[in-house]
């Protein structure tokens, strides 16, 4: 009957989910961000972010299949087209998305910083001319393109593309979201950079994405995640990557 009724709904365009069924909740995520979310060896998903969708899972009681690695560009369109159910990416909750895509209350809250080489010399505002990098489709990136005059942009499909550019010299500067930054200043590759000047708050909320009929799954999950923060899981989790609070 189960089975039946979910076609019957699919067919009456009513936007069914599986997760609506109560057997398994699809979570959608980049795969290219850490420590929010990446790829193993074994090419499994971890990171920040998977182990926050799992304890939403558990929370709510539903069998958790994370879904990646994804494209950035068209995470959300995947999501439209039901290839998963929700997308917990590190996803800023912006203005421009809300007209396609329903949010969460947001699960971490983000500000931005620039990455430079220790030692270069350089100043946050003195960076006309040079060439500044981010990742594609971010708040890192409008920043830049709408804020900083004069430098030459330098858009990237991937955070990890951007630092590689970075180490390797083709840009100068970084502009990143700061809580993965300063994941990869403590990492080898991130050994000779340093913050440049101070951050930058945007009021950035980050939030869980799902489709705009949806309605019940996100209020399922935002009481989840009040859940999650009053039992102390949350706490647990987020002391594995960072010895602050992002909430």
């Amino acid at each position: 009957m189960k089975k039946i009724a979910i076609a019957l709904a699919a067919v009456l365009g009513l936007g069914i989910s599986v997760a609506d069924a109560g057997d398994k909740l699809r979570i959608g995520t980049e795969g290219a961000y850490p420590p929010f979310n990446g790829i193993n060896k074994e090419g499994k998903a971890f990171g920040f972010d998977v182990d926050i969708a799992n304890a939403l899972c558990a929370e709510m009681k539903v069998e958790c299949e994370i879904i990646a690695p994804l494209e950035w560009d068209s995470i959300l369109i995947g999501l439209k087209k039901k290839k998963y159910d929700a997308v917990v990416a590190s996803m800023s909750i912006t203005e421009e998305r809300k007209k396609a895509v329903s949010f969460t209350e947001p699960y971490y809250s983000n500000n931005l910083t620039m990455v430079a080489k220790k030692g270069s010399g350089l100043k946050a505002h003195m960076l006309r001319g040079k060439n500044i990098g981010a990742q594609r489709a971010t708040i890192a990136a409008n920043y830049v393109t709408d804020n900083m005059m004069g430098v030459n942009a330098k858009l990237y499909d991937t955070q990890e593309n951007a630092y590689l550019d970075l180490a390797s010299g083709r840009i100068e500067v970084l502009v990143s979201d700061k809580l993965p930054a300063y994941d990869w200043l403590r990492s080898e590759a991130g050994q000779g950079f340093e913050f440049l000047g101070k951050a930058i708050d945007v009021n950035d909320k980050i939030g869980i994405a799902v489709r705009k009929k949806d309605n019940d799954l996100r209020e399922k999950m935002n009481a989840a995640i009040k859940a999650i923060v009053a039992n102390g899981t949350y706490a647990k989790i987020n002391e594995k990557y960072f010895p602050f609070s992002i909430y």
